[in-house]
């Protein structure tokens, strides 16, 4: 089960326990499940990190592990996609029988969306992909952006490395504002093919947030998204790209 890291606001003390019970119920042992945090290439999660992530009782009862992108020997090579790119995804997930994500769906400042796929690739890839992945060919490429996953060439080359991992099921929310101070609420729940369970979240979300104006502002007033999103400064270009387009 690949879930984001901290600096992901997704609710998994809320999802993961639910999901965790219905795989035990159908025979699958806890020494049989492995909990791999999908951190893509940001540095791993500290023991308090793991406890804030999965809950205080998860770690003490499962297999909890970070992903390593820089470490080319924890993946596994799956070959190349349809326009090249080289797939390295974690050993530990392309070698299991079941592949669950967990995550959440929001504007994304390259990939349209985030949430599903996105939790496979770059969340459990090697930097020898991710590297290509965040390049010029994809990032200047004027349909990699917010609010768009359609003709977006970056969703279809994730959704090709994520068909490689064999990615069987995946559970997304969709998230609330955050209200005087408190965590987001679960405003929707998009759970089962990745590939459409992702999509009907994608449509709940962008029927929520984007919204056209008349014209361009003259001044914009912006954040990254509150806590966890303004965790580290790199998170910050998401408020300025949300911005550029108003």
């Amino acid at each position: 089960i690949a879930v984001c890291d901290i600096t992901r606001p997704v609710p998994n003390r809320e999802i993961l326990p639910s999901l965790l019970r219905r795989l035990e119920a159908a025979g699958i042992s806890r020494d049989k499940i492995t909990v791999l945090i999908a951190t893509g290439l940001h540095r791993p999660a500290s023991e308090d990190e793991i406890r804030e992530i999965c809950g205080e009782d998860i770690p003490h009862s499962y297999r909890v592990v970070n992903h390593h992108a820089r470490e080319l020997s924890e993946h596994q090579y799956l070959g190349k996609t349809n326009s090249g790119t080289p797939v390295y995804i974690d050993a530990r997930f392309v070698s299991a029988d079941l592949h669950i994500t967990l995550g959440f769906i929001e504007p994304h400042l390259m990939l349209g969306y985030s949430g599903g796929r996105k939790l496979v690739v770059p969340g459990l890839a090697a930097a020898e992909t991710i590297s290509v992945l965040h390049s010029p060919r994809f990032m200047r490429d004027p349909r990699a952006t917010e609010g768009s996953i359609e003709n977006n060439p970056l969703h279809h080359e994730l959704l090709e490395i994520a068909r490689m991992a064999r990615h069987d099921f995946m559970v997304d929310v969709s998230l609330t504002r955050t209200q005087r101070g408190s965590r987001r609420a679960i405003a929707g729940v998009f759970a089962g093919n990745p590939v459409e369970a992702h999509r009907k979240g994608v449509e709940f979300v962008s029927s929520a947030m984007l919204e056209t104006i008349e014209e361009p502002a003259d001044a914009v007033i912006t954040s990254a998204g509150g806590y966890p999103l303004d965790l580290t400064f790199y998170q910050s270009i998401k408020g300025i790209t949300a911005a550029s387009h108003v």
